[in-house]
C-alpha cells in the first residue's frame, strides 16, 4: 500500500545532475537532498563543483565531467556505479546559450549549442539506462524550455536544442517505460539564474516582453524548478510519463 506521508520522498534515490554546479542544476539538487536523495554533481568547473558540495553536505558528491566529451560517458557511468552504486535519476541539465541573429551565428555557434544539450544529453542518457533497466527502476528528466513551445528570436540553436528534447523525451518514454522507466521534461518559464541575466539584461525591452506575457508578472525562483524535479521523479508522479511540465507562471497561456 503507498504511504501517502511520504509520497514525494526520494529517500533511497541516487540521482546524477548534469550542470549541478549552478543555476537549475544546483537548486535541483537542493531539493533532492532535502526530499532524502543522493546527489551526485556532472560539471566542468571544480571549484563551482567543490563549493556546492559543502553546500549540500554529506549527500552531496561530484565528478568533473563536460557533456560534450560524449566517448567518455560510458566510463563515467561505470565509475559512478563502481563507487555509489545504481543511478535512479538523471537529470539532463547541463546547457550552453547562444544569442545572436541568424546572419552572427556561425554554423560552429549553432553546433556548438546542439552539441551540449542534444548530443551530450543523448551521451549520458545512453550510458545510464542499462542501470535503470536492470532494476526496473528510473527517472529521466531534460530541462526543456519556452523556446521548446514558442518562437523568440535570436536564439535558433537554443530552440533547436530545446525542441529536440520534447521529441527525444517521447521517443525514449515509448522504449524503455515498459521497464520502469519514466521519462519527462520540465520547461522552466524565466527564472532568475545566471544564464538568465546574461541573456536579458543588457535587453529591457525582452524583459518587460516576458513579464508582459507571464500572468503572475514576475520571474521564477530557481527552486521552482527543483521542486517540480523532486515531484516528477518522486511515487507521486509514478503514472506521470513522456511529457514536458512547464513551469513559468502560467508564460505559455499568458497574453
Amino acid at each position: 500500500m503507498m504511504d501517502y506521508n511520504n509520497i514525494f520522498s526520494l529517500k533511497g534515490e541516487r540521482a546524477v545532475i548534469t550542470g549541478g554546479a549552478s543555476g537549475l542544476g544546483l537548486a535541483m539538487a537542493r531539493c533532492m537532498v532535502a526530499a532524502g536523495a543522493e546527489v551526485i554533481l556532472l560539471a566542468r568547473d571544480e571549484e563551482k563543483l567543490k563549493k556546492a558540495c559543502e553546500e549540500l553536505g554529506s549527500s552531496a558528491s561530484y565528478y568533473c565531467f563536460d557533456v560534450t566529451e560524449s566517448d567518455r560517458a560510458q566510463e563515467i557511468a561505470e565509475q559512478i556505479k563502481r563507487e555509489h552504486g545504481e543511478v535512479t535519476i538523471l537529470c539532463n541539465n547541463a546547457g550552453n546559450h547562444c544569442k545572436k541573429p541568424i546572419e552572427e551565428m556561425s554554423v560552429t555557434d549553432f553546433t556548438d549549442v546542439l552539441n551540449v544539450h542534444v548530443v551530450g544529453s543523448y551521451a549520458i542518457t545512453r550510458a545510464f539506462v542499462p542501470q535503470m533497466r536492470e532494476n526496473k527502476k528510473g527517472s529521466i528528466l531534460f530541462t526543456a524550455s519556452m523556446t521548446s513551445f514558442i518562437g523568440m528570436p535570436y536564439v535558433m540553436g537554443y530552440a533547436a536544442a530545446k525542441s529536440a528534447y520534447l521529441g527525444m523525451v517521447r521517443s525514449l518514454a515509448a522504449e524503455v517505460s515498459a521497464d520502469g522507466i519514466r521519462v519527462n521534461a520540465i520547461a522552466p518559464g524565466w527564472i532568475d539564474t545566471p544564464m538568465f541575466h546574461k541573456a536579458v539584461d543588457n535587453d529591457p525591452p525582452r524583459q518587460q516582453k516576458i513579464l508582459g506575457r507571464t500572468p503572475m508578472n514576475r520571474f521564477g525562483d530557481p527552486e521552482d524548478i527543483g521542486w517540480a524535479a523532486v515531484y516528477l521523479c518522486s511515487a507521486a508522479a509514478k503514472f506521470v510519463n513522456g511529457v514536458a511540465l512547464p513551469v513559468d507562471g502560467g508564460a505559455l497561456i499568458g497574453f
